[in-house]
């Protein structure tokens, strides 16, 4: 019996590789955080425009991570 019968790789089954699947959820993370941070400066400093960009970048953030937006 030959083992190399029974390998399959990731490239043929199509899956990232498991470091590349985590390096994709921190980007998402850190733009969550990053858009939170924005909206909390922007209530500080009544800024509308920074507090709609820290929205999006939440909002983005969620659609990456597969997570409903609040």
């Amino acid at each position: 019996m030959n083992l190399d019968e029974n390998v399959v790789t990731q490239e043929e089954t199509g899956e990232d590789a498991p470091i590349d699947q985590v390096e994709d959820r921190v980007a998402a993370t850190m733009k969550q955080l990053e858009g939170e941070a924005k909206k909390r400066v922007a209530d500080g400093f009544q800024d509308r425009d920074l507090a709609r960009e820290g929205e999006r970048l939440v909002e983005e953030a969620e659609r990456e991570l597969g997570k409903p937006a609040d």
